[in-house]
């Protein structure tokens, strides 16, 4: 079965940075898109960015776009975002997600939270 496990949240101060990692199981990772999500408290589960089977085509959500990198190894079965100049509005739990074929119905992890300390 599809298996997404997130790590590397923690605490941080602003402007610091961090990495998350997310390790993929149960499904063919190289022909599958992968996503980070986001869910602060009180809002919706927003997409953070996203990062096709390749590797070639990326994308950010305005908010992150020049501060986050989405990377992945496929060698691995891995994908990671790393995390620079945090903010306080960074603050949300982040969600590993996938779609892959040939269902492409969503799976997500169990999520790691992410603080930023002002």
């Amino acid at each position: 079965q599809v298996q997404l496990v997130e790590s590397g949240g923690g605490l941080v101060q602003a402007g610091g940075p961090l990495r998350l990692s997310c390790a993929a199981s149960g499904f063919t990772f190289s022909t599958s898109g992968m996503n980070w999500f986001r869910e602060a408290p009180g809002k919706e589960r927003d997409l953070v960015a996203g990062i096709s089977s390749t590797g070639g085509s990326i994308y950010y959500a305005d908010s992150v776009k020049g501060r986050f990198t989405i990377s992945r190894d496929n060698a691995k079965n891995m994908v990671y975002l790393q995390m620079n100049s945090l903010k306080a509005e960074d603050t949300a739990v982040y969600y590993c997600n996938t779609r892959p074929p040939p269902d492409y119905r969503d799976y997500w992890g169990r999520g790691t939270q992410v603080t930023v300390s002002s």
